[in-house]
């Protein structure tokens, strides 16, 4: 019986903790008129700048690295470092197809969408690095190479310099295909 007694007091003090914390509570119409209070305040407009402040007519420079297989092609923007990452975009995130990943007008949209980025970022001008896939492999440059760097020029960037930096052994690992090659 006297266990019963103090767990009846316990659920009693219980209760006026709970109706102590809803006496506390705010009511709906003081809600209300805080959030219409909230409401009343007008946005402050913010222009928000993306990249570093320049003057007008200075060139600010990034770097494209273009990397063309023949099965893919590659736009990639870094700062000048090449540490810091603005933008990547490749073929095949602009066509459907598979086999048009590496297509020229795939490169093209690539390129386009890129310099559009680039500029938003207050990136004006690109140094370009193009790329084949190299090594043992083949060194000319695929079919999305020309075409992605007359998109990124047409599309209102400047070009600074063009470098080929396509990986060449001086002496490399056996090339795949035998020792009579790959015939077709």
């Amino acid at each position: 019986m006297y266990k019963h007694s103090s767990s009846a007091i316990r659920t009693t003090s219980t209760a006026r903790v709970f109706q102590a914390s809803v006496a506390a509570q705010p009511s709906h119409q003081q809600i209300n008129r805080n959030m219409s209070k909230r409401r009343t305040r007008e946005p402050k407009e913010e222009t928000v700048t993306l990249g570093p402040a320049t003057r007008e007519g200075e060139l600010v420079f990034g770097v494209a690295h273009i990397f063309a297989s023949f099965n893919d092609t590659f736009i990639h923007v870094t700062d000048l470092s090449g540490r810091e990452t603005m933008v990547r975009i490749t073929g095949g995130m602009k066509v459907k197809a598979d086999r048009d990943e590496s297509s020229p007008y795939a490169a093209m949209l690539a390129a386009q969408d890129v310099s559009q980025r680039c500029k938003e970022l207050g990136i004006n001008a690109l140094h370009i690095k193009l790329r084949a896939t190299g090594g043992n492999k083949t060194k000319t440059p695929g079919p999305g190479a020309q075409s992605a760097l007359r998109a990124l020029a047409r599309s209102g960037m400047k070009i600074g310099r063009i470098e080929d930096v396509t990986p060449i052994p001086t002496d490399s690992t056996r090339r795949k295909g035998g020792r009579r090659g790959r015939r077709l």
